[in-house]
């Protein structure tokens, strides 16, 4: 059977690029609404008619920008008689109070509650699967009079809705890894870990794979499910169910239809949940895999900075270099600069201008002289932006003072109080191997205070 068998021929011509679809899509919503307080889809016309034309005085619709409409209420008429025209709605006259009546088809109902889900989808808690089918299947005594209706349908119900929950899901992290990789800053970066972190989605899949995980229930699940299978009287209490039910062509194809749901439902919770879910672990691991590497690239790699720090290191050389050949740097500036070992540069920290520029003249220009105190207030000030919370160093030193005398610590062992830690945290990951640790990472999360970090382990090599 086609759509197109069941609905009037112009059911969605007011919703064409053509049609004011803007307009009609609203004025539909308001149609809705006002149906939200009443015992049922019916009720006065002019009760209607006057929420779609507050919805068009509201949107600022007036009658002066349609010109063919009078007033508010002349153009709301208009629109319910569209609707009507195409199948939204219907009208009749009240046997009792001989008014007018709109009521709302059923076709109506389910395309403006379509358009609501489209605007803003709901919230998914994919937990609550797991426990209507567990629950379920645990109270007989809800079933047992109609097995079919009220235990395997709904089961196999459950099953199909956590299914295509999950696999939205799967397909919805590509989205959340491409606005990862388009941040510029450490700042947004870090934003959007946060967001990521406090969000629902990452607060109810977690609920999923750990209080609610569905190891925890598909054992008895299944066993439940193949019991009933293997029960004759009860199978064919589910076939008679089936078949009075859903109308089949034959016992036949109600039987098969029953085999199938079996196989559907303890396929699912058996295999394809698996999949899915490791699908979806394999996709967030490598969320946290770029940002990790995009936190280190945005904190080595400062290209409006980069010509300034060579200016330094140049000066720096020239000044204090010895005529000896080493280099010393007097006391105040060993905070800043680790200039005796070439571990933190390498032959690509330089860099060198594409165009070589002709020197056609000489010229000098005289620096202005400085006194002791700019010259104390630029040291102070070059300290300041030389400072790095999340450096290398800093992170090995954090590291080893969490470690204490243990050989290893976890994800669980930081502090995640606030924002910065979250991304130390992420840091010191990120620094692991480079400051002579060994890094293992773990399936599942760590949640503190709201915030949720990959688990993993840094050990001491």
């Amino acid at each position: 059977m086609n759509l197109f068998d069941v609905v009037n021929s112009t059911f969605f011509n007011p919703l064409a690029s053509n049609s004011s679809n803007r307009i009609n899509s609203d004025a539909l919503l308001a149609v809705y609404d006002a149906f939200e307080h009443e015992i049922s889809y019916k009720i006065d016309r002019s009760a209607v008619r006057d929420a779609v034309a507050g919805y068009l005085l509201d949107s600022h619709l007036t009658a002066d920008e349609n010109q063919q409409y009078a007033t508010a209420n002349d153009f709301a008429n208009a629109l319910l008689r569209k609707f009507c025209d195409c199948g939204w709605l219907t009208e009749e006259t009240d046997d009792t109070t001989y008014e007018r009546m709109i009521i709302m088809t059923d076709r109506g109902i389910a395309l403006a509650e379509f358009l609501q889900t489209l605007i803003k989808p709901p919230k998914e808690e994919y937990s609550s699967y797991i426990f209507n089918i567990y629950n379920r299947l645990k109270n007989y005594e809800q079933w047992k009079n109609n097995p079919y209706v009220n235990a395997l349908k709904e089961v196999y119900k459950n099953a199909k809705k956590l299914s295509n929950s999950l696999k939205k899901l799967s397909t919805s992290i590509r989205s959340i890894i491409e606005k990862m990789v388009r941040e510029e800053t450490l700042e947004s970066l870090t934003e959007n870990l946060l967001s990521y972190c406090d969000g629902d989605f990452i607060k109810e899949y977690s609920r999923l794979v750990k209080q609610q995980n569905i190891h925890i229930y598909r054992t008895e699940i299944r066993s439940r499910l193949e019991k009933m299978r293997r029960d004759p009287d009860l199978y064919d209490l589910i076939v008679i169910g089936c078949y009075d039910e859903e109308n089949p062509n034959n016992e036949a194809d109600a039987e098969q239809k029953v085999h199938d749901m079996f196989d559907s439902a303890i396929r699912f919770l058996t295999d394809d949940y698996d999949k899915i879910m490791n699908d979806i672990k394999k996709k967030i691991n490598i969320y946290f895999t770029l940002a990790i590497g995009r936190a280190r690239f945005l904190m080595n790699n400062d290209v409006s900075k980069q010509g300034c720090i060579e200016q330094v290191l140049k000066f720096i050389l020239d000044e204090y270099k010895e005529l000896d050949g080493n280099d010393l740097l007097p006391d105040e500036f060993t905070g800043l600069f680790t200039l005796n070992t070439q571990s933190y540069i390498d032959t690509s920290s330089l860099r060198f201008p594409t165009k070589q520029k002709k020197v056609s003249f000489t010229g000098a220009t005289e620096a202005p002289p400085l006194s002791d105190e700019d010259k104390q207030r630029a040291l102070e000030q070059q300290c300041r932006e030389a400072y790095d919370p999340y450096s290398r160093r800093a992170m090995k030193s954090y590291v080893s003072n969490l470690m204490g005398e243990r050989r290893e610590i976890s994800a669980a062992d930081f502090p995640m109080t606030k924002k910065g830690d979250i991304l130390a945290a992420a840091a010191a990951a990120a620094y692991a191997e480079e400051n002579g640790f060994e890094i293992v990472i773990l399936d599942g999360y760590i949640e503190k205070d709201s915030m949720l970090l990959h688990n993993f382990i840094i050990r001491r090599k």
